[in-house]
């Protein structure tokens, strides 16, 4: 209703509310899986046209849901090849994807094998996969839903070191979440929705 919501470039920014405050809502309406009823969108200063998920990718944003979009019986890189835009066969090129996984790993500290298959593989990683997916495709932007939730106290931590990673170098990241704790351990800013209304942004680098 009427939310003003900005993410700067390299910041980590949370979205806090509880169940049913439009967090989500207002996330898949920047990820295109929602039709917005009003206002305007803007991406590095250009208004910009979201009907659909291939929109806001084309756009440099990448949302990784709750529930993830992955195909069980297929490798890490056949998944990622699939969601790629290749000419003719969809498993073209898997060594180059085989090879910008490991790199993308290595450089955030994401561990994921790219010839593991889905379905060997705790939910943790999977999730790490599903992070590695957008960043293939240079998202710049990336949107993740309640991503602590499937993850291990140990988990958290390094998952926690990764999003820094990204933000460090010049990605924006938004966290969904309805956890203070992890609101004040991680985010630049918040922006705290209730009932479908913006109550208030601050920042929390400045908050005791």
């Amino acid at each position: 209703d009427s939310v003003d919501f900005e993410v700067e470039e390299g910041e980590i920014h949370a979205l806090l509310g509880e169940n049913g405050a439009g967090k989500t809502t207002l996330m898949n309406i920047l990820y295109g899986l929602y039709t917005m009823t009003g206002g305007e969108i803007f991406i590095k200063g250009k208004k910009v046209i979201i009907r659909s998920p291939q929109d806001s990718i084309r756009e440099g944003v990448g949302m990784v849901h709750q529930e993830f979009m992955l195909a069980p019986p297929f490798t890490v890189a056949e998944n990622i090849s699939l969601r790629l835009e290749y000419s003719g066969s969809p498993f073209l090129g898997l060594d180059i994807v085989e090879q910008k996984i490991r790199e993308l790993s290595n450089r955030h500290g994401l561990a994921v094998d790219p010839l593991a298959r889905i379905e060997n593989l705790p939910v943790g990683v999977q999730q790490r996969v599903e992070i590695i997916k957008h960043l293939c495709r240079d998202a710049q932007l990336l949107i993740l839903d309640e991503p602590t939730g499937v993850l291990t106290p140990e988990e958290i931590d390094r998952f926690f070191l990764v999003l820094r990673s990204l933000a460090n170098e010049g990605r924006s990241v938004i966290v969904i979440t309805h956890k203070l704790n992890e609101v004040m351990a991680i985010s630049d800013r918040v922006t705290v929705l209730r009932g479908g209304k913006k109550i208030i942004t601050l920042n929390t680098r400045d908050t005791n």
